[in-house]
């Protein structure tokens, strides 16, 4: 069964550039906010006590972004998350930005599980294995990365 996670985010002032225009970083932020509610909200994985509490990141180490079109202040883009690949210690997403029936823009990634005590990669720890297993994509699609 493959799910998706959606949250709608409203563009303000801070997002935008003199141009008046989503400063193409603030995607990035938005996107992490979106991971960080999904762990929350969808996967029903406390993110703050993943990270504070058992010491586990999830730092991006690759990162695909195109972005089509331009969004503006006072719009509400909505964010869609996908699970594309569940590997030992990975999960790959892809993140689409969509607005009155227009894609703005798609974010491919790979987060990494790792300790921040090794600074190393770690798999992924079974209560979050196991959350993730709703959001899985067809078994064709899965595949062992790091």
């Amino acid at each position: 069964m493959s799910t998706s996670f959606e949250r709608p985010v409203r563009v303000r002032f801070s997002h935008c550039d003199p141009a008046g225009i989503v400063y193409f970083p603030q995607y990035l932020v938005m996107t992490n906010v979106l991971v960080e509610d999904w762990f929350n909200e969808g996967l029903r994985i406390d993110y703050a006590h993943m990270i504070a509490r058992r010491r586990i990141g999830l730092p991006i180490v690759k990162l695909d972004c195109e972005f089509s079109r331009p969004s503006q202040m006072g719009e509400t883009i909505l964010l869609t998350l996908e699970v594309r690949t569940i590997g030992r210690s990975s999960v790959g997403i892809e993140i689409h930005g969509h607005c009155n029936g227009e894609t703005r823009f798609r974010s491919k990634q790979v987060l990494v599980f790792m300790s921040f005590d090794s600074g190393k990669s770690i798999d992924i720890p079974v209560d979050i294995a196991s959350a993730l297993a709703a959001y899985a994509p067809s078994p064709s699609s899965i595949e062992a990365h790091r």
